[in-house]
């Protein structure tokens, strides 16, 4: 059970940055959006969007994920929350590729429906812009794998259109 306070607030008390606040709120309206035309946990879905990027008060690298799931371990949230911020980055990483880049060996791959609806949401946003899929495609094509970017174009596949 997530709790009754206003999620953003504990972006602030991480101490994230307001650029940070205020692309977290984009993502958090637009994983809404597609989590009120599916059969998913809305709750989650919102705690897990407001909250995907709170790893960003300590770090910018990719290392931010792991951090984030781990701030959010630390102010008691549930683990559905944390597993969420971890698994949000592009369409997730293996353990095998969290390893090759200096992260912790884990999965992080999003498995449940709100945690694709996040990760999802989150290709979708640059900075606080929504951009199409075919953009987030021609940004990650010049600076990730072609297995990511085929993961991320799959997972877009797999949550669907607004």
């Amino acid at each position: 059970m997530v709790p009754s306070e206003d999620p953003f607030l504990y972006l602030s008390r991480a101490g994230c940055p307001d650029n940070v606040i205020a692309h977290c709120h984009v993502v958090h309206d637009l994983a809404c959006q597609y989590a009120a035309t599916r059969f998913v946990d809305r709750e989650l879905v919102s705690w897990g969007a407001a909250l995907h990027d709170i790893g960003r008060s300590k770090t910018h690298s990719l290392a931010h994920a792991q951090i984030g799931a781990d701030i959010c371990r630390a102010y008691g949230l549930p683990e559905e929350v944390a597993r969420i911020v971890e698994r949000h980055i592009g369409a997730g990483m293996t353990a095998e590729e969290c390893k090759a880049e200096g992260l912790k060996p884990i999965d992080c791959i999003p498995k449940s429906p709100e945690e694709k609806i996040v990760a999802h949401a989150d290709n979708l946003v640059r900075g606080t812009i929504v951009i199409s899929l075919k953009e987030r495609l021609d940004i990650t094509k010049n600076t990730l794998t072609e297995i990511i970017v085929r993961r991320i174009a799959a997972l877009a596949d797999e949550v669907g259109h607004l």
